[in-house]
């Protein structure tokens, strides 16, 4: 039985992937500060340790590790951000020029977000302008340490995903309690894109990546037709049977966004992302629109 670690796997995209990828055989073990489950190694994502040992003879290596954006980004948040996703990659590199027989592939996280937002540039991997603010500057950061590291045996793959839309967490939990209390209107202007990609769908495109040995480099993980925020909400009210949705202005997001302790950049900028290279390489993607994506996901 083949090997795959996912390290930082025991949160909503890391449960996505194991539980997709062992109903496909192989065997799944999860790097995590906290162990709970059998196939859970204790880490601490930053130094060596025992759990290098088990990298070796793995297929491949998912790096999800990195503390979550959804808060405020104070200068506390903001260097824990930097320094989850910094230690660990960093980490990682080192551990696998270490093992006789290191993993065949290692796929680390990145972000869509690290596009500057755009209502009509398209932006790909050849063509994608990458801006500079803090969330960009990250991305940015994140990817330097990645690429930075030579993995002689090791081929490297690149995530820059976009919102993943699944069942039992991530970006849906929050939208439909808002929707059910008729708060699902447009956010914002309501036109800025967004680009999303269904829960199966990202655990295909990662299991599609970790079998093509000569794909490698950075990777749009996304849908191929971006939506809108008005259309979003719109389609999903509907999938949820609610009438209707009270619109929330940018000033009351800002409000909102405070109060919750996020920021309100997570749904005002404008992600207009393609997924080029995966469509170039014949990816087939089972939900290529929200009301498809939205429809499944609500039953």
């Amino acid at each position: 039985m083949k090997t795959i670690i996912i390290a930082g796997g025991s949160g909503f995209l890391g449960q996505v992937l194991e539980k997709y990828l062992s109903g496909k055989g192989y065997d799944i073990k999860i790097l995590t500060r906290h162990p709970k489950k059998s196939n859970h190694i204790f880490w601490d994502a930053k130094t060596l340790g025992k759990w290098a040992n088990q990298l070796n003879n793995t297929e491949a290596l998912i790096n999800l590790t990195g503390k979550s954006v959804d808060c405020r980004y104070t200068d506390k948040n903001r260097k824990l951000i930097y320094d989850s996703r910094i230690d660990s990659t960093h980490v990682i590199g080192l551990a696998i020029n270490l093992c006789e027989h290191p993993p065949k592939v290692w796929l680390n996280s990145s972000t869509a977000t690290i596009y500057r937002g755009s209502k009509t540039t398209e932006m790909t991997e050849a063509k994608g302008e990458i801006g500079n603010d803090f969330s960009m500057n990250i991305a940015k950061s994140w990817e330097y340490e990645f690429n930075s590291i030579t993995n002689p045996k090791t081929r490297k793959v690149l995530l820059r995903t976009s919102i993943v839309l699944g069942k039992n967490g991530g970006a849906m939990k929050p939208l439909k309690k808002l929707t059910k209390v008729f708060l699902g209107g447009k956010q914002g202007s309501g036109d800025q894109k967004l680009s999303w990609i269904h829960e199966q769908d990202f655990a295909r495109s990662v299991e599609f990546l970790i079998n093509q040995p000569e794909l490698e480099g950075a990777f749009n993980v996304c849908a191929p037709k971006p939506t809108d925020n008005k259309t979003f909400m719109s389609v999903l009210r509907k999938s949820l049977k609610i009438p209707f949705g009270l619109p929330q202005p940018k000033w009351l997001i800002e409000i909102g966004a405070l109060l919750i302790g996020t920021e309100s950049e997570l749904v005002l900028k404008s992600r207009n992302v393609i997924p080029e290279r995966l469509l170039k390489h014949n990816f087939n993607f089972k939900f290529q629109n929200i009301n498809s994506a939205l429809q499944n996901l609500s039953i």
